[in-house]
């Protein structure tokens, strides 16, 4: 059994999220890891924020794939202001996309965010909120060749060895000061 992680996303919606999310999990599962989801692996018979704060404690770290979900195809943001912008063919994502990630953050684990091209950069997704590289990737290239590119093994190296010292500092006992 690997090392217990939490892969938080949107349920995929078409076949490129879908193997997308397949290609990922067999990826940490090679790397000695145990991709672990609310609905999918692990169920819960309570409300979903008590659910996933419990397998969260259960958790070494946190990766999130900010798929796109809702797509604008006409919007403003800050309408009727100098500071007027278009969201016009720009994607949100789910809301756990940003609250699965903040829990994490809030309790002290490595978390990992990975959003899909078109999807808003606003909230957690934000480039340089918690302080790491976000990086974009588009699904109209192979899952395959995003996950061998120089830029995810840079990022999931640094994830992972973020992850190896939470499992590390779990097995020490308590420091009383």
């Amino acid at each position: 059994m690997g090392k217990s992680v939490f892969l938080s996303y949107p349920r995929p919606y078409n076949d490129e999220q879908q193997v997308f999310i397949e290609t990922l999990c067999e990826y940490l599962v090679s790397r000695g890891y145990e991709p672990r989801t609310l609905g999918v692996t692990d169920y819960d018979m309570d409300a979903p924020l008590k659910a996933i704060r419990r397998l969260m404690l259960e958790s070494n770290g946190l990766i999130t794939i900010a798929f796109r979900r809702a797509l604008i195809t006409q919007g403003k943001g800050k309408p009727g202001t100098p500071d007027e912008y278009s969201l016009d063919d720009k994607w949100l994502t789910s809301p756990y996309s940003h609250i699965e990630p903040a829990m994490a953050f809030q309790i002290g684990l490595p978390v990992l965010i990975i959003r899909e091209s078109g999807v808003i950069a606003d909230g957690i997704l934000e480039q340089g909120v918690l302080g790491t590289y976000m990086p974009e990737f588009h699904l109209s290239s192979s899952s395959d060749d995003y996950l061998i590119s120089n830029e995810f093994s840079q990022l999931i190296r640094k994830w992972e060895s973020q992850v190896e010292r939470v499992v590390e500092n779990k097995g020490n006992p308590p420091k009383l000061y």
